[in-house]
């Protein structure tokens, strides 16, 4: 990686979320800061005001551990992935743009399914499951489950991505219904992982 650095010694470094995407935070780096976040594998930038290096989290604790590192096409700004350790803004927010809802098409699916149950439109297929019960929501994902098996054993790639979609909005269906969301089982996984 051959970084240029701008007149001022420094590049911008933008700070995502290697889990969810969302952008977190942009900082600068100059190369001593960048060096130090490669062997440290936290982040540290270069503060334009305190004119040191400076550990994001080195007081706090919030943490930026890194993920990954790259570098745009011209080489002159950065795309760092994290995984952060507590919130990322110094206000306690996640992030430091004030902006929780870059989640992916998954979450607006969910917000759509739960405004579909709370509206009560009767055409709607969400609407009439929910209005059939529990019992028929888990059948409907069982069947759907079972489709999807089936079609991982063909090679028709179009009917296995198909039969996976309808797997996923019936188990979205189906946190809906027991009460949970994405994030519930996302935090299952996350302890899981360490």
């Amino acid at each position: 990686m051959k970084l240029q650095y701008k007149d001022n010694g420094l590049v911008p470094a933008v700070i995502q979320n290697a889990a969810t995407l969302q952008v977190l935070m942009v900082g600068y780096m100059n190369e001593e800061a960048f060096l130090k976040t490669k062997a440290e594998q936290r982040v540290t930038f270069f503060s334009r005001s305190k004119q040191r290096l400076w550990t994001k989290g080195e007081t706090s604790g919030n943490f930026l551990e890194v993920v990954s590192i790259k570098e745009d096409c011209d080489q002159d700004s950065l795309l760092i992935k994290v995984n952060p350790v507590g919130p990322v803004c110094h206000t306690g927010s996640a992030n430091c743009f004030d902006d929780n809802s870059v989640q992916g098409f998954l979450y607006e699916l969910e917000q759509t399914i739960a405004k579909r149950v709370e509206e009560g439109d009767e055409s709607s297929y969400t609407v009439s499951l929910f209005k059939r019960g529990m019992n028929k929501i888990i059948q409907k994902f069982g069947e759907e489950a079972i489709e999807l098996v089936i079609e991982a054993k063909d090679d028709n790639d179009d009917l296995f991505k198909n039969e996976a979609a309808d797997l996923f909005y019936h188990l979205l269906v189906m946190f809906n219904a027991k009460g949970f969301k994405i994030e519930d089982i996302e935090e299952v996984l996350r302890e899981r992982s360490k």
